[in-house]
Formats: C-alpha cells, structure tokens, sequence
C-alpha cells in the first residue's frame, strides 16, 4: 500500500467513526415515536416531529458551517460539533418533558450537521476525483451502519433499556466519535486557522447557486429528501395502528433502509463502471417501487423487503449526486457541501410534515404513490441534465 493511500484509508477510518455517531443519533428517534408519545403525553403526529427538530436545525446550520469549516480547519469543527452533540444527546436521556427534548434535539441537529457534510468535502480535498465516488461509497459504509445500528437498537432494546437508555447509547458514541476524532487525524494537514470572512462566504455561496449544474443537484437532494425521507417517522405509528407491534417492529422495518444502503456500498464500483449516470434512472425506478409497495400497507415483513430495496435505490441516487456536488466548486468544498447538505435536510424536515398531512388527508397508498412518482421522474430527469458536460467550475 502506497504512503497515499494509507493516508486515505486513515482519514476514511476517522470520518467513519463521526459519521456512524452522527447517524446513529439521528435515526434512533424514530422507532420510537409511538413510546415517546405516550410516557411524555404527546400526540403520535408531533411526537414524529422530533426528526424534524432534528433535520431542521441540521439544514439551517450548514450556511454557516460550511465557511467556519473552510476557514478554521474541517477537522476541527467537526470535532467541536462532535462534543456539543455528546452533550446535547446525554441531556435528551434525562428530560421529562417534550418541549425539552424538542430543543435538545434542535441543539442535536445542529451540531450534527457539522459531522458528514465536512466529512464529504474533506474526501473531497483529498481523494482524487477518479477513486472519489468508490472513497465516498466506502464511507458510505459507516453512514448506513449508524443508520442501521439507529434504527435496529433502537426498536429492539428499548424494551430493555428504555428510551433514556437509547439516548445515552447515543451519547456515548459521540464521546468515543470526538477521541477519534481529536487523536485520528494526521496532524499538519489541516491549514492554519483564520477569521471566518462571512462577507466572502456570501459572495461564494451566490456564485455556486449561479452554478447551473449546482442548481440541479440542489434542487434533486431537496426533492428525494422528502418523497423517501418524509415516511420514516410515521412507521411506527402506522405500523402499531394495523396492529402489526411496536417499536421492535418499527425497527426492522427501517433498518431494512440500511441494509439497502449496504448493498449499494458493496456494489457501487461495478454499478459506476456499468451504468454511469444511468444509476440515477435505475435509482428512481427502485425508489418508486418501494414506496408503491408501502403504499399498498401489507405486513411489517413486506414493508422491511421495501425498505431494502429503497436504500439501494436512493444511495444510487444519493451517493451521485454527493460526487458531483464535490466538483461545483473546488476552492470552496465545504461551502458547495453546506449548501447540498441545507437543501437535502430541508428536504427531510419539510418531508416530515408533509407526508404526515398527506397521510391524513388522501391515505397511506395515495401519499407513498405520490412519492413513488415525484422520485422516478427526478431519477430520469437528473441522469439527462447531468450527462451535460459540467461548466468550468468556481
């Protein structure tokens, strides 16, 4: 192994580490919707709007994120970010309100979103663009293992541990997320820190969205992050209520989601070698036929089968769309990276209310077919405006 690509491999291991944390706390919420509603006297619908404390503050953060992270080192604030989010999960294990565990969860969020988006764009600084996308699949890896790990531990010990014993679980990874974190990284590659110029982070963000290309990439996160995203807290409920069980169920229906992603993770180099951009067609058309699978509201085993084929499906569309928005603007990775990262979680928190008043409104089958639609002319219509040669870049 060349000294390059240790160092690659190294840097992989670190932001592994973060990314699991950062995932890991925000999917364990979710089976738990219907548990948290009743002991905090919440109804099941806003109870489900913890993700959306989640995701919310985590889009909003990312403007400002993403200069103080070009400008103070990556590696550092994403080790900052790691610590406050321990902090702020060891508090949700100890609230007895619902109010207070919304503004933790806000506090969360926020800190989370200082983990993966820096850790794209510093795969992004260091990686080159021809082993990038299969770098970032690897990556990818840990991203779907905290999701899976989220989702499963959460579902199925709970009854165990109680939900406070889940969110110490959480806290604890992100305390051994910021050793890693702290100690993990090769020393003397991160510049000298400087003042965060706001004024020119202005400037830059105005030129990325002058980007065409960013415009797209933009545009499809915000879109695939609600029509995929939107279904995940309203599981449970939906699950308990066709009187199929409860969180344990709950959570193996959304870890389905992770194995899916695994797949893709095991797969990406061929799926790039064979199909290109084509992936994002194939993608859509996966996504589309899971949720019209959901939809139709079998049984929990038939929803976890979707779920496996959702996560192939959106990490092939997802996981492209992450590359190329590595390349809108080179000299300013972490601000083009932001900016993907507040759209796409825009997406997911707007995502949560809108399918839950969806939901209410026509019915489970026409909401999820709505969904199934919106991602498959998004796969079809991305795989054609990508395959357009990318402007020079900002």
């Amino acid at each position: 192994m060349t000294p390059a690509s240790r160092s690659t491999t190294r840097l992989i291991l670190v932001l592994a580490v973060a990314g699991f944390a950062s995932t890991f706390a925000g999917r364990s919420v979710e089976p738990l919707v219907g548990v948290l509603a009743r002991d905090l006297a919440s109804d099941p619908h806003r109870a489900a709007l913890l993700s959306t404390a989640f995701a919310l503050p985590y889009a909003l953060i990312q403007p400002v994120l993403g200069p103080v992270g070009d400008a103070l080192g990556k590696e550092r604030v994403m080790t900052a970010c790691l610590a406050v989010l321990a902090a702020a999960l060891g508090a949700c294990a100890l609230v007895s309100q619902i109010d207070l565990l919304f503004g933790l969860r806000m506090l969360a969020g926020a800190a989370a979103g200082g983990v993966v988006p820096l850790a794209l764009a510093l795969l992004g600084d260091r990686v080159p663009m021809e082993r990038r996308q299969v770098a970032i699949g690897r990556f990818l890896v840990a991203i779907v293992l905290g999701q899976l790990s989220g989702s499963t531990f959460a579902g199925l010990l709970e009854a165990e541990i109680g939900w406070r014993g889940v969110f110490a679980a959480t806290a604890l990874g992100a305390l051994v997320a910021v050793v890693a974190t702290g100690f993990g990284f090769e020393r003397g590659l991160a510049g000298a820190p400087r003042r965060p110029d706001f004024r020119t982070a202005l400037v830059r963000y105005r030129a990325i969205v002058a980007n065409p290309r960013a415009r797209v990439l933009f545009s499809a996160v915000f879109i695939e992050a609600i029509a995929v995203f939107g279904i995940f807290p309203h599981l449970a409920p939906l699950i308990e209520a066709r009187g199929e069980g409860g969180p344990r169920e709950a959570g193996l229906v959304l870890a389905g989601f992770a194995v899916g992603s695994l797949i893709y993770s095991a797969l990406v180099g061929v799926l790039v070698r064979l199909l290109g951009l084509r992936m994002l067609a194939a993608g859509g058309a996966t996504c589309a036929g899971a949720l019209l699978t959901i939809g139709l509201a079998g049984t929990w085993q038939a929803d976890c089968a979707a779920m496996v084929a959702m996560g192939l499906g959106f990490y092939m569309l997802h996981n492209t769309y992450q590359v190329q928005v590595t390349e809108v603007a080179p000299q300013a990775r972490a601000s083009a990276v932001a900016l993907h990262a507040f759209s796409f979680f825009c997406g997911q928190a707007l995502g949560v209310a809108l399918i839950g008043g969806a939901l209410q409104a026509v019915g489970q089958l026409w909401a999820l077919a709505a969904c199934g639609v919106a991602i498959l002319l998004l796969g079809l219509a991305t795989a054609h405006l990508l395959a357009k040669p990318a402007p020079h870049a900002a």
